[in-house]
């Protein structure tokens, strides 16, 4: 089928909420996609932050065929080994002592508030049920995660949303402090925003945050979705601002391409659910499952690749701070950690994404509208830097 006529059905046929490019991704290698056409991109928006190892890594592929000839799919009223291994991968590499499967950012994320909702009742009484979250944040956009997101594009619609939110500005802990009342149960916030402007936080920020939780006994959720899974060159985010969090979730990197996502958790909070209390039907999916093990191991293997991210982070920021300087019209600000990378411009975003897809590189948008994103996969080399940035200058020229 042409690419045409693939678009043309599907623009009949799908609940039109996305706005798609008029380009069909046929295939996938490493850093780069085809499409229907044979037309070749690369690949700096790897599924938003999905792709961390590249498409269709071969250790990946492997492990997903071995178990898809296995076992595709039982019951959590039974245990799975593929469930057991990527538990235990995740738990002696975090703070955590318990996980929760299930299959995207957005359901962890309930699964999240849901999960400090009945711990702080239970173990402060039922006062305990406000959420603090951040301006600008993106946690998803099934109602929960929708409620505690800061963006009022995303809420507008879908009012009145669930009540018991306040938001206050990101980077300022003061703020969170003087918001927090005897109601307050948890603060939910992202390590980076991603989806809000790839907003970096001073580096005492979330330190500061942590010990006001301590100070009035509140739960610290971080959403790691975008940021876990060595996006930012640690394991998780939360390691390069020396903290715990009483709550984690992931999911976008952690499959290394299948859905899948993850709530991970201290014992003791974790105890606060029970039998029925929380449930999904496809979490910890025997084939999800066998994926993110492959994909942690791969990461995980003498921590080469969250090193290397960590540098060749330092090339590409590099580049593009020469490009700021070439475009001071244009660019205002070069900002990110490890390979989730936010380009401030003074225009809008759109136009250039645009301009670079029709050059053969895919990239995305974030906050307003006027930064663009880069979350390519941890493997690209120098050689994929130096083209995407070559693309991005000749757009930004013509732009």
């Amino acid at each position: 089928m042409e690419a045409k006529e693939i678009i043309q059905q599907s623009e009949k046929l799908f609940i039109p909420v996305y706005e798609r490019f008029p380009v069909v991704l046929r295939k996938g290698r490493g850093v780069r996609v085809w499409d229907v056409t044979g037309r070749e991109y690369l690949d700096f928006l790897a599924g938003i932050a999905v792709n961390v190892l590249g498409h269709c890594p071969r250790k990946v592929v492997t492990a997903v065929q071995k178990q898809v000839q296995r076992l595709i799919h039982v019951s959590n009223l039974y245990y799975t080994e593929p469930q057991l291994n990527l538990a235990k991968i995740l738990t002696e590499n975090s703070f955590a002592d318990r996980v929760f499967f299930c299959n995207s950012g957005t359901e962890a994320n309930e699964g999240a508030l849901k999960l400090a909702r009945i711990y702080m009742k239970k173990t402060l009484g039922q006062n305990r049920y406000e959420f603090i979250a951040a301006e600008n944040s993106f946690h998803g956009r099934s109602f929960g995660s929708l409620s505690v997101t800061g963006q009022k594009k995303y809420h507008d619609g879908f009012e009145p949303l669930l009540p018991a939110v306040k938001f206050v500005p990101y980077n300022d802990a003061d703020a969170i402090e003087k918001t927090i009342t005897d109601k307050t149960c948890a603060v939910i916030l992202e390590p980076v925003q991603a989806e809000g402007g790839v907003n970096i936080p001073s580096e005492n920020y979330l330190k500061e945050v942590r010990q006001i939780c301590d100070k009035h006994k509140i739960i610290l959720i971080l959403d790691e979705v975008q940021t876990g899974i060595g996006r930012t060159g640690k394991l998780f985010a939360y390691e390069h601002f020396e903290i715990q969090p009483d709550i984690m979730t992931l999911a976008k990197g952690l499959g290394g391409g299948i859905p899948i996502g993850a709530i991970l958790t201290t014992e003791k909070i974790a105890q606060a659910f029970a039998p029925k209390t929380h449930a999904s039907t496809f979490g910890g999916n025997p084939v999800a499952c066998a994926a993110a093990v492959a994909t942690l191991e791969t990461i995980l293997e003498d921590g080469y690749l969250l090193d290397y991210c960590q540098r060749i982070s330092k090339y590409f920021i590099k580049k593009l701070s020469a490009l700021k300087e070439k475009y001071p019209e244009k660019i205002k600000q070069v900002r990110g950690l490890g390979l989730l990378i936010g380009l401030q411009l003074t225009g809008s975003a759109g136009e250039i994404v645009k301009k670079c897809m029709e050059k053969g590189l895919l990239i995305g948008s974030a906050g307003d509208g006027s930064v663009l994103r880069f979350t390519p996969p941890l493997i690209i080399e120098k050689e994929d830097v130096d083209e995407a940035v070559s693309v991005l200058d000749k757009a930004l020229k013509e732009a």
